[in-house]
């Protein structure tokens, strides 16, 4: 059995698709002031649509809403129909405090509470 759509049909369920993707996903990468929509993401990368992104290369950061995610190195991999997929080279986690460089016990003191009697 052939399965044959004409063009218009085909282009169609693509535009369908593209527009399905775009709602069910809030990941956006942010390059230089620029924000493309990631249609997916997969744990070494992530696409995006191939008529909005350009060929990326370099350091990109990855927001989830307004919440940024990480810092990542990426490059672009391949094109499958109407998306353009991007690998990391790496990704960074962004953390809300900075880094320690000692243990921290799970019972150490928060604060010193001085007794000023």
């Amino acid at each position: 059995m052939t399965t044959y759509l004409p063009k218009e049909v085909q282009a169609g369920l693509e535009a369908a698709q593209k527009k399905s993707l775009r709602k069910s996903n809030r990941l956006r990468v942010v390059v230089e002031n620029r924000s493309f929509k990631v249609l997916k993401f997969r744990e070494d990368g992530f696409s995006l649509d191939i008529e909005d992104a350009p060929h990326l290369r370099g350091l990109v950061d990855l927001y989830d809403g307004g919440k940024h995610l990480s810092q990542c190195l990426v490059v672009a991999s391949e094109e499958e129909g109407h998306l353009m997929h991007y690998e990391f080279k790496w990704a960074t986690p962004v953390a809300d405090r900075p880094p320690v460089d000692f243990y921290r016990g799970g019972n150490a003191p928060v604060a010193l509470l001085s007794d000023e009697r």
